[in-house]
C-alpha cells in the first residue's frame, strides 16, 4: 500500500517554450450539464494563471498537421516532484478559468499530488477557429477530446522529466465531474497504460436519446407536495400562454424566447437546478408554502426563478434562446453552441417529458430537441447515441480502476454507472442535498464550497464515508502503478 505523504509546499513553474500554429483559415446550453465555474473572487481557485500548450487539430488524419493553442492550468504547491502523483483535473463543456478549490485540493495534499487541468478543445479561449460555424465543429468530439489529453499528459511528463533531470514517470491519475466525469471513465478505457485510474464523479457515461428517467428523479428528489405544487405550476403556465404568452413570459423576465419550447425548457431547468446542485428548499419550501396558503403558484415560481434562478445562480435567459445557440461568434460565452452540438451529434440526453406524471410540459418532447438540432446547426446533425455507446459501452463499460460515484438527488445519476463491478466500485451518497459531483464539491454544489466541505450535507458522514473509500482506491491503485514499474 502506498504510504500517504506528509508533503512540504512545493512551488515551480515550468519553464515551457511552445510554438503556436495559426490554422490555414483561422483561428456548458443546457445549463443542467455546465461545469460550474465561481462567480466570486480568485480565493476559489488553487491558480488561474494561463499557460498554454500546442494541440493537434485532427488526432485521426494522418496527414492534417495543423495545430491551436490548448490553455492549461498547474497547481504545485502540494508536489512532490521526485515521485509525486500528478492528478489531471478534465475541464469540461464550459470555459476553464482556473483550478477550482475543491475537494482536490485536499487529496492533492493528502497524496503530495500535483494538480493539472486542460480546458477541452474549443471551450473558453482553446478554440482552433475563428468562428463556430457547423463546419468547423466537425473536430469537436468526446473522441478528438480524449486524444488531446493523451497527448497533453505526454507533453507535460515530458516537459517535467527535462525539468528536473529524470527520467522516470510520475504517477498519475485522473479526475473529473457530469461530462468530464464520463471522460475520465472513458480516458481510463481508451489508455489504461497512462493512468493508475480514475474518478468518475457524476460520470454520465450511457448516451441516452429519450430520458424521461431525468424528470422522474426531479419528481422523486422534490417529495409529494412539492412535486404537487411543480406540476400544478406547469399546468397553469400553459394555460396562461395559450391566453396571454408576452404576459408570462414577462413575468419571468423571458420575453426574448419567441420559440414556446425554449420558454418551457428554461422553466423545467429552472427547477431542475435546485435539486441537481444541491438547493431544494430555496424551490420547495417558499412553493409549497404559496400553494397551502391559497396563493399564485405562477407569481410566486416566477419570484424563485427572478431571485434564484435568474439572480445569485447567475443563469442568461439568452442561453435557451435558440437565435443565441446559432451565433457563430467565437468568445468565452459561446459554450451554450458548443455543446448543443455535442448533444445533437453524440450523446442527445434529451430530457423530455415522461408519458405520465411529468413534472415538465409535455411539450418538452423528442421532436422539440430534434428541431432545435436542425434549427441551430441544419439539415442531417443528430445524436448518434447507438455510436457512441458501441464505442464506449455506455454503463457497461469495460473498464477498470475507475470509481464512479453519485448523489442520490442527482437526475443525471441515471445516465452513470450505478452498480459496482469488478474494479469498478460503485458508491450512491445518499442525503437530502446531494446532488452533482458531492464528493468532490461537497454541498451545496454550487456556489462552490471551498475544499468541497461536507458540513453542510443533511449527512456528512455518507459524503465523508465515501471520500474515505476514495482514498483507499487512489492510494491502492497509485501503489499497484509503482509496483508495476519496478
Amino acid at each position: 500500500m502506498r504510504r500517504l505523504p506528509m508533503t512540504k509546499s512545493f512551488s515551480f513553474t515550468l519553464l515551457l517554450t511552445t510554438t503556436f500554429w495559426t490554422l490555414s483559415y483561422g483561428f456548458v446550453r443546457p445549463p443542467t450539464l455546465l461545469q460550474l465555474q465561481s462567480l466570486s473572487g480568485n480565493g476559489n481557485y488553487l491558480t488561474k494563471e494561463e499557460l498554454w500548450f500546442d494541440q493537434t487539430l485532427d488526432h485521426f488524419s494522418p496527414y492534417d498537421h495543423r495545430r491551436f493553442p490548448q490553455r492549461y492550468y498547474e497547481f504545485l504547491d502540494y508536489f512532490r516532484p521526485s515521485d509525486g502523483p500528478i492528478f489531471l483535473k478534465i475541464c469540461g463543456e464550459s470555459a476553464c478559468p482556473g483550478i477550482s478549490n475543491d475537494y482536490l485540493s485536499v487529496l492533492a495534499k493528502k497524496f503530495g499530488a500535483a494538480v493539472v487541468s486542460p480546458e477541452h478543445r474549443y471551450y473558453g479561449k482553446s478554440s482552433p477557429f475563428k468562428s463556430h460555424t457547423t463546419e468547423n465543429l466537425k473536430y469537436l468530439s468526446s473522441k478528438q477530446a480524449l486524444f488531446d489529453l493523451a497527448v497533453f499528459r505526454q507533453f507535460y511528463q515530458e516537459s517535467l522529466n527535462v525539468k528536473l533531470n529524470k527520467t522516470k514517470e510520475n504517477p498519475w491519475f485522473i479526475f473529473g465531474v457530469s461530462y468530464s466525469g464520463a471522460m475520465s471513465a472513458w480516458f481510463r478505457l481508451k489508455f489504461p497504460h497512462l493512468t493508475c485510474g480514475s474518478l468518475a464523479s457524476s460520470a454520465v457515461v450511457q448516451a441516452v436519446y429519450n430520458f424521461p428517467e431525468f424528470d422522474q428523479q426531479i419528481g422523486e428528489s422534490a417529495g409529494p407536495e412539492c412535486k404537487a405544487a411543480l406540476q400544478e405550476t406547469t399546468r397553469l403556465v400553459e394555460g396562461r400562454l395559450a391566453t396571454n404568452g408576452k404576459a408570462v413570459k414577462a413575468l419571468f423576465g423571458a420575453t426574448q424566447l419567441d420559440i414556446e419550447g425554449d420558454f418551457l425548457y428554461f422553466l423545467a431547468d429552472a427547477a431542475v437546478i435546485a435539486f441537481q446542485y444541491g438547493n431544494p428548499d430555496k424551490l420547495c419550501s417558499p412553493l409549497v408554502q404559496a400553494k397551502n396558503n391559497g396563493e399564485d403558484l405562477v407569481d410566486a415560481y416566477a419570484k424563485y426563478v427572478k431571485e434564484y434562478y435568474l439572480g445569485s445562480f447567475g443563469v442568461d435567459v439568452e442561453t435557451y434562446n435558440q437565435k443565441h445557440l446559432k451565433n457563430t461568434a467565437v468568445s468565452e460565452a459561446s459554450s451554450d453552441r458548443l455543446w448543443w452540438f455535442q448533444v445533437c451529434t453524440e450523446v442527445a440526453y434529451f430530457q423530455v417529458a415522461p408519458a405520465n406524471d411529468s413534472i415538465r410540459s409535455s411539450k418538452v418532447d423528442t421532436r422539440y430537441h430534434l428541431d432545435l438540432c436542425k434549427n441551430v446547426f441544419g439539415e442531417g446533425v443528430y445524436p448518434d447515441v447507438v455510436a457512441t455507446n458501441i464505442y464506449y459501452g455506455g454503463t457497461k463499460i469495460a473498464g477498470s480502476k475507475i470509481v464512479f460515484t453519485n448523489g442520490s438527488q442527482d437526475p443525471w445519476r441515471h445516465a452513470s454507472k450505478q452498480t459496482s463491478s469488478p474494479d469498478m466500485p460503485s458508491y450512491i451518497i445518499n442525503c437530502h442535498n446531494c446532488g452533482h459531483g458531492t464528493d468532490l464539491r461537497g454541498c451545496p454544489q454550487s456556489p462552490l464550497t471551498l475544499e468541497g466541505n461536507s458540513q453542510n450535507c443533511s449527512n456528512p458522514d455518507a459524503v465523508n464515508k465515501v471520500r474515505q473509500q476514495l482514498v483507499e482506491h487512489i492510494d491502492l491503485w497509485l501503489s499497484e502503478c509503482e509496483e508495476s514499474d519496478v
